[in-house]
């Protein structure tokens, strides 16, 4: 039978990987006759391979959960559960929640039948009884390469998936405060959005703005304007639910969607923000002088979804954003709601 193109170069790929990393790998052999096992472990044991055997079908698949082998070598014809039958099993489930991928090399003394049933059930090899010890030898090599392999590609797969995790957690993440920046924010607000529209629910969104920001950056430097960010994001995290969304917006302005929440609720949750900005104090050190406390207090602008006048998620943040602005102009350190 001659390969498929696929086949072929993974096999091909195979061949290359060095004979020295078997040494140590697994092999399972399974055979009703133990004599048979014996022949098979003293043919191959010379190339430095761990042997584990079993006597039928449930003692194989029993073996395959604990010992995880690298191979198996497996007789066709044993009473009760057949080695075409485990070879279905242990093919069914060779993805990462079972087993794994694991070469499959069946044995038997009859011929072309058993051979293709064998092959087309996943059997990755097949021998017929007797056979050529250096013939099986070359044949485990060639297989164990192939698990080797099929090893590596998995491994880089999990580092290529991981890789493109944080890619993607990185790209919805503001690097200094470490909340959601605001092109993921825009993307939420939009689905939040159509869905309270959709079923006329509340959602209610924040605007807080760290009161005369610029001015602390230019007296006490960048530095400390960074740990005054990040200190005001989680102390606003810390007072918001579970539920809710907190991005930094831009600057020293941050935004919070809180999904099921009314007017009522969210000037609430405004002010137990407010609240908690205020409450921070900070401590500014300059030049080994004393420490001094530096005070820190935001205005936060409320406005909620479905209200007369507000029909887009845009108008919805237009109406925080005006409700914030009005808190700046009544003095700061204040929550002001959007009226209609």
């Amino acid at each position: 039978m001659t390969p498929t193109a696929p086949r072929k170069k993974t096999l091909e790929s195979a061949r290359r990987v060095p004979v020295r990393e078997q040494k140590g790998r697994r092999i399972l052999v399974v055979d009703d006759d133990a004599a048979n096992i014996d022949v098979v472990k003293e043919g191959l044991g010379p190339l430095g391979y761990a042997f584990h055997e079993a006597h039928d079908g449930p003692g194989a698949l029993s073996s395959i959960r604990q010992e995880r082998p690298d191979l198996i070598l497996m007789d066709v014809e044993m009473p009760g559960l057949s080695g075409v039958e485990v070879c279905r099993i242990v093919k069914a489930n060779q993805g990462e929640g079972g087993f794994g991928f694991i070469p499959v090399i069946l044995m038997t003394a009859r011929k072309a039948s058993s051979k293709i049933e064998g092959l087309e059930l996943g059997a990755d090899d097949y021998l017929v009884k007797p056979f050529d010890m250096l013939e099986l030898g070359a044949r485990v090599k060639s297989m164990m390469r192939l698990k080797i392999l099929q090893d590596q590609l998995l491994d880089k797969n999990r580092e290529l998936d991981r890789a493109n995790r944080e890619l993607d957690r990185l790209s919805r993440t503001d690097a200094l405060t470490g909340l959601f920046n605001r092109r993921y924010f825009e993307e939420r607000f939009a689905v939040e959005f159509a869905r309270s529209n959709r079923y006329r629910a509340p959602l209610s969104c924040l605007m807080v703005d760290i009161d005369h920001f610029k001015r602390l950056n230019d007296s006490c430097g960048h530095a400390f304007g960074d740990r005054v960010l990040r200190a005001v994001s989680e102390v606003t995290l810390d007072t918001l639910r579970d539920v809710d969304m907190l991005a930094r917006y831009g600057g020293e302005e941050f935004v919070a969607l809180l999904p099921e929440t009314g007017p009522v609720e969210a000037l609430r949750a405004g002010e137990r923000v407010r609240k908690g900005i205020e409450g921070l104090g900070l401590l500014f050190e300059s030049h080994g002088a004393k420490p001094k406390r530096v005070p820190c207090t935001a205005s936060i602008g409320v406005a909620t979804f479905p209200v007369p006048g507000i029909e887009t998620a845009e108008g919805l943040l237009r109406a925080a954003d005006d409700a914030l602005y009005a808190a700046k102009r009544d003095g700061r350190n204040r929550v002001c709601q959007h009226e209609d």
